[in-house]
């Protein structure tokens, strides 16, 4: 039996950039590093490539222009009712300039007290002082300001109540700012709406609909299509996208399921080894110190092999030690537990044995722990390698 569990390696790769053999500059990356490094790629290693480089590789790009002009296309160009966005300079205020530049006037209605992943406007505590109920009223800015002052993001410094409204009125269009948390308020100011939550779009766009607005798309509605020439996402649109230039936006990348099958025949063809292969983008967790959720992204992973489908099927060991082995200890116990591993169902589902195993996505755990081991910053490893992941103390 191996003495090592589950290891995570981050890899590095030579600057991806549009149009390079994406495939080809992965699986050299991973087999150089195996060299380097000493150690063995094994059957059901999963090598993991971060989003932002195959959509870069696909040159999936779109301008402000491009988005404002399907802004204008599609809501008609007057006043636009732009809803719960969240709070970033990343993600959303390069879209916020596009949308600014489609439209005469922005009605920007914003979650508080924090967005959808958990960037904060102002604290529950201050909201409780000021005898606020953040279910029913409407805040105006002005009535913002009042009660709770300037508020800055605790990490990046920003109030993003005045960030926003500059950067509106900075691509020519009037901005007004209100603070609410039911969608249908929006109406009361225009019924061409453009909703901004991520996980929650679905249930936001009928909630709009049955209540009588008249045009409402999704970011998710947004650059499905190309514009001029520029990149799309037919799927998610403009959700998943960052910050590229102060002009450009890097889009969710495009369809693709033929790169994971490309790069996992290749390291077949050159190591004899079934790998999985995955591309992720922002791991699904949350902050408990900042309350920052990260999953700003409409799904942790948007292609990955057939090997990668499911959930876990575990048994919990602590729940085996202390009910079922309870008399047990030493070699005896580690048999016992072994034995009842090999021998487990299937389907653990509703069994007491597996309580507490996080049965989530395999793509959704595996995709947290690449963007945890890759990060955002200047680590340089783009792919990771994930081996021992489905190993078990009986294997």
């Amino acid at each position: 039996m191996r003495k090592v569990g589950t290891i995570s390696r981050g890899i590095r790769c030579p600057i991806i950039r549009e149009g390079d053999d994406i495939a080809s500059m992965v699986v050299n990356s991973v087999i150089e590093a195996a060299e380097a490094e000493g150690f063995a790629l094994r059957n059901r290693d999963v090598v993991a490539v971060t989003e932002s480089v195959v959509a870069r590789a696909q040159g999936n790009y779109a301008s402000v222009d491009a988005i404002a002009k399907d802004v204008k296309a599609k809501l008609g160009g007057d006043t636009v009712g732009v809803i719960f966005p969240i709070l970033s300079r990343n993600r959303f205020a390069i879209c916020l300039r596009g949308i600014a530049k489609g439209a005469k006037k922005i009605v920007l209605m914003l979650n508080y007290p924090s967005d959808e992943v958990g960037n904060a406007l102002v604290s529950l505590d201050k909201l409780d002082e000021a005898g606020i109920n953040p279910y029913s009223d409407v805040l105006s800015e002005a009535k913002y300001r009042e009660l709770f002052g300037e508020n800055l993001h605790p990490f990046t410094g920003v109030d993003y109540v005045k960030y926003y409204g500059d950067l509106i009125r900075a691509c020519g269009a009037e901005a007004e700012i209100i603070l609410a948390n039911n969608p249908r308020v929006i109406l009361d100011y225009t019924k061409n709406v453009i909703n901004c939550d991520i996980h929650t779009r679905a249930r936001t766009k009928r909630i709009l609909k049955a209540a009588g607005a008249e045009r409402v798309f999704g970011l998710d509605d947004l650059m499905t299509a190309s514009v001029d020439g520029s990149g799309y996402n037919a799927q998610y649109g403009l959700l998943g996208s960052n910050k590229a230039t102060e002009e450009t936006i890097k889009l969710f990348p495009k369809e693709c399921f033929d790169l994971v099958e490309d790069i996992q025949r290749k390291l077949l063809d050159r190591t004899g080894k079934h790998i999985e292969v995955m591309v992720y983008g922002d791991g699904a967790f949350k902050d408990p110190v900042g309350k920052i959720w990260e999953l700003a992204d409409p799904i942790v992973s948007p292609a990955y092999t057939k090997g990668l489908e499911g959930t876990p099927n575990e048994l919990k060991l602590k729940y085996l030690a202390d009910n079922d082995f309870a008399a047990l200890s030493g070699e005896e116990l580690k048999k016992a537990i072994e034995n009842a591993i090999k021998a487990k169902d299937a389907n653990l589902v509703g069994s007491m044995a597996s309580q507490g195993t996080t049965p989530r996505q395999l793509t959704d755990l595996i995709g947290s722990l690449c963007d945890l081991t890759s990060g955002s910053g200047d680590k340089g490893t783009p792919v990771v390698l994930v081996q021992g992941y489905f190993d078990n103390m009986a294997d």
